[in-house]
């Protein structure tokens, strides 16, 4: 007897195809936005402008807009007198950032509504945008991150085990308002005077290298400032350069809006020629290297930007990444997110990588959103996008660093204080002993709290905040100096 199976005894019945494509989604794709140059002629500041003059860097950066009299003369009738002044106001009462706003970037507002504008709305805000009663959540600070807190050498923030943050320069191609390095990068505003770096550049360059090269435990540096498209690209290749030779190094991230906001400048033959040796020798070395850019909306994807984004692939480069930043009236609808980030992949081969949820720094409380409302965002991006390009919605937690927004060990929702954890010590604890239990605090936009929850902060802030119920962040331990030879005596202290 045969204890064989007939296989047609268990084979499935037939099964008649019925799936299709539903056309009731709540975002629809094919997308309707067209990948073009916006004509800048139609602006008339750039009305005679070539298009050799437009697509030179050098042009761009001599004719960036650096104050309302230039905004205006770019704009034209298109900044109507209300909002003109409603900006003015905003520059005189509010700004923790300078004007400075490159003319492709200005080219990408839509300018036939500048008032509800989304890229106006962040690089060139307006008093009415910003929040009345709560301009600032009261526990707003300008080094919201504490990154000066965590510098090992000026300007190297040794943050997370085994990655640091090179801040090369403290300026950049454009300002946005929302900037989380405030306190350091750009020129001083009305309210806010800036830190300036202590130590002669090449100097502090010099520590930053000598303390990797005698840290084997720092595999990854992010390259920054400021914006690393500032830095004079032999200057920047030296230094990458020296980090491949580092031998614990094995990955480098380039950070640059300016691949968005003046692409002109990665199409030059100089950087082009920078990038590709850069690129080759981080392929020979086995390194990871990779440009991290930051694109807040899809009308900021355009077919330079994207030229721009496939020089950098060309030139050996892992990936353009992007990293943006959630600001209400900008993106913070899933179908914003979802028009950026398919806009990113299918033209510009940027893979969508993060979006920040705004940082907790003076005047950006209009732009913040609550811990619930990143949660539902997260949750709206699901199903879409390839699993490998679906963004992750990050809540940058002071004192512990990047989380998953749905990683909080507790959330009053009502008053809109959320508690977190952390699984290592930031480079100011390496001897406290609770650093891997204490419960850290995030605070939501307190106008996104229902009106229980708004009036219990209005007790807090007429009393003083004395009884908040948060839990306090260590003070920064005093460390050793770094075992590196210094030019001057001492580290600065951040102001």
């Amino acid at each position: 007897m045969s204890n064989e199976r007939d296989p047609n005894d268990s084979r499935p019945a037939h099964r008649e195809a019925h799936a299709h494509a539903a056309e009731d989604q709540p975002f629809h794709y094919p997308m309707q936005r067209e990948y073009v140059e916006p004509d800048w002629t139609r602006l008339p500041g750039y009305r005679d402008v070539t298009k050799e003059q437009w697509e030179s860097a050098q042009w761009q950066r001599a004719h960036s807009v650096k104050n309302l009299k230039e905004f205006q003369a770019a704009l034209g009738a298109h900044l109507t007198d209300d909002l003109l002044e409603d900006i003015k106001r905003d520059q005189e009462e509010r700004a923790t950032m300078s004007m400075l706003i490159p003319p492709h970037m200005l080219n990408t507002m839509e300018v036939e509504d500048l008032r509800g504008d989304r890229v106006r709305r962040y690089m060139a805000p307006a008093l009415s945008d910003r929040q009345a009663e709560w301009a600032s959540h009261p526990m707003a600070s300008r080094d919201s991150l504490h990154e000066a807190d965590m510098w090992a050498v000026e300007g190297l923030t040794h943050r997370y085990p085994t990655k640091v943050l090179a801040e090369l320069i403290p300026t950049c191609p454009q300002y946005c308002g929302h900037c989380t390095r405030m306190d350091l990068v750009g020129n001083d505003t009305l309210q806010v005077l800036k830190y300036k770096f202590e130590i002669k550049q090449n100097d502090r360059w010099d520590m930053m290298l000598a303390y990797l090269r005698k840290t084997p435990q720092v595999r990854d540096v992010v390259v920054s400032g400021g914006d690393m498209a500032n830095v004079p690209i032999k200057r920047l290749e030296a230094f990458v350069m020296s980090l491949l030779d580092i031998e614990n190094i094995r990955d480098i991230r380039l950070a640059t809006k300016g691949l968005m906001g003046i692409p002109q400048h990665f199409l030059q033959d100089d950087v082009k020629q920078a990038f590709a040796r850069m690129g080759s020798r981080a392929v020979e070395r086995g390194v990871d290297i990779a440009l991290h850019t930051h694109v807040n909306c899809a009308q900021q994807v355009t077919p330079l930007v994207g030229a721009a984004s496939r020089m950098v692939l060309d030139a050996g480069f892992r990936d353009v990444r992007n990293q943006g930043v959630l600001l209400r009236g900008v993106n913070t609808s899933p179908g914003d997110l979802l028009e950026l980030c398919f806009m990113l992949l299918d033209h510009a081969k940027v893979m969508p990588y993060y979006f920040y949820m705004c940082d907790m720094i003076p005047n950006a409380e209009h732009w913040r959103t609550s811990v619930a409302e990143a949660q539902d965002l997260q949750y709206q991006l699901l199903g879409y996008l390839p699993g490998f390009a679906t963004p992750r919605v990050i809540c940058d937690v002071p004192f512990v660093g990047k989380r998953w927004v749905h990683m909080l060990k507790s959330y009053d929702r009502e008053r809109g204080i959320s508690s977190w954890t952390k699984n290592y010590r930031t480079g100011i604890e390496f001897d406290d002993p609770e650093a891997l239990s204490r419960e850290y605090v995030y605070f939501d936009p307190i106008y996104t709290l229902p009106e229980q929850g708004q009036q219990w902060w209005r007790d807090q802030v007429a009393n003083d905040l004395p009884d908040a119920h948060w839990v306090e962040p260590p003070a920064p331990v005093e460390a050793a100096a770094p075992d590196v030879a210094t030019p001057s005596e001492g580290q600065p202290a951040p102001v």
